[in-house]
């Protein structure tokens, strides 16, 4: 995917030189499609890469991400209280009659927190499809809400907002440049992946392994590792891709070892034999899954296949294994 160059009414003389140096250009570009289900932590991946390769965030794009900070809190938590409506949980102080609102966001927001309810309705996230960042924010609460507070890189990382249409951001590498292009994961949002399939040199695929016991947030019928097993089994088998490199991230791992003890996952996949709670057998399961998906689609084996456990939140350990990615 380059830019085109089209004649105007003036013309517009394009020497042999200049063809050899476009063709140069879109032979050093390496172009990677980031695809995967919502929720899967793509756009998180887009934000680590700015700081790994230092393309700083503008004054004003931090003062965005001030912004949708204080959104997911307040979002969030609204979330929250109509998951708890459905659970059947209700608040555990509620307000007494005649009592006014609180005048400020930090003391309620501080209180609905401590309710010992909507830490139960969070606990039970997966079955509304909760914001992971919850915990993050929450936990930071009385700094997020000082009057001089800009967000540092790790408040940028978790803020969440959902990805709508193409963003294409390019990273100067050593002895290349690479394309990322980042499209939407709902599935509202599929339907723009075919115009982007022109040109890829990879695709990284990112999976929530923390998505196995969760519903998406446009489906609440549906499960996020199924959905994405799906979305994963058709790009293997799809004739864009044929002699693509794939890249394969189990992502959000940190969050799938702290569930994997209280959630099993033979009551969502009756097919796993490994012991309750045990998270490497979790693991490798779900590596096996993918991987059989995909050699079934490559029969030939004209394409390789890369897989990696990932925490997208992790710059350091990101750093590491962008490294190796951005090497093949």
């Amino acid at each position: 995917m380059g830019a085109c160059l089209s004649s105007g009414g003036g013309g517009l003389d394009v020497t042999d030189a200049d063809k050899a140096l476009h063709r140069q250009a879109e032979k050093e570009l390496r172009e990677v499609l980031l695809l995967g289900s919502g929720d899967s932590g793509k756009s998180t991946i887009l934000k680590q890469m700015r700081l790994i390769h230092k393309v700083p965030f503008s004054s004003q794009e931090i003062e965005s991400f001030r912004q949708l900070i204080f959104e997911n809190l307040t979002r969030g938590m609204k979330y929250v209280l109509d998951a708890m409506e459905e659970m059947e949980l209700k608040n555990a102080t509620d307000i007494r009659d005649g009592e006014a609102f609180p005048s400020t966001y930090h003391t309620p927001l501080a209180s609905l927190w401590a309710d010992p309810n909507v830490q139960q309705a969070c606990a039970r996230g997966n079955e509304a499809a909760l914001p992971e960042n919850l915990y993050y924010y929450f936990s930071e609460l009385d700094r997020l809400f000082e009057p001089s507070y800009q967000p540092t890189e790790q408040d940028i990382i978790h803020a969440r907002a959902r990805t709508i249409g193409i963003t294409e951001t390019t990273f100067v590498l050593k002895d290349h440049e690479m394309l990322m292009v980042d499209v939407g994961g709902q599935k509202s949002e599929r339907r723009k992946w075919i115009h982007c399939f022109q040109d890829v040199t990879s695709i990284l695929f990112l999976v929530s392994l923390s998505g196995y016991d969760q519903c998406l947030v446009e489906d609440r019928d549906a499960n996020q590792m199924q959905d994405a097993m799906t979305i994963w089994d058709s790009i293997c088998h799809s004739q864009w891709f044929k002699q693509t490199s794939i890249i394969l991230f189990l992502n959000k791992n940190d969050l799938f070892e702290k569930k994997i003890p209280h959630s099993d996952i033979k009551n969502f996949f009756p097919d796993y034999d490994g012991e309750p709670g045990d998270v490497k057998a979790g693991r490798e399961y779900f590596k096996k899954r993918f991987g059989k998906l995909a050699q079934k689609a490559d029969k030939t084996k004209e394409r390789e296949i890369y897989i990696h456990t990932t925490t997208a939140t992790d710059t350091a350990l990101l750093r590491v294994v962008m490294a190796a990615v951005e090497g093949r």
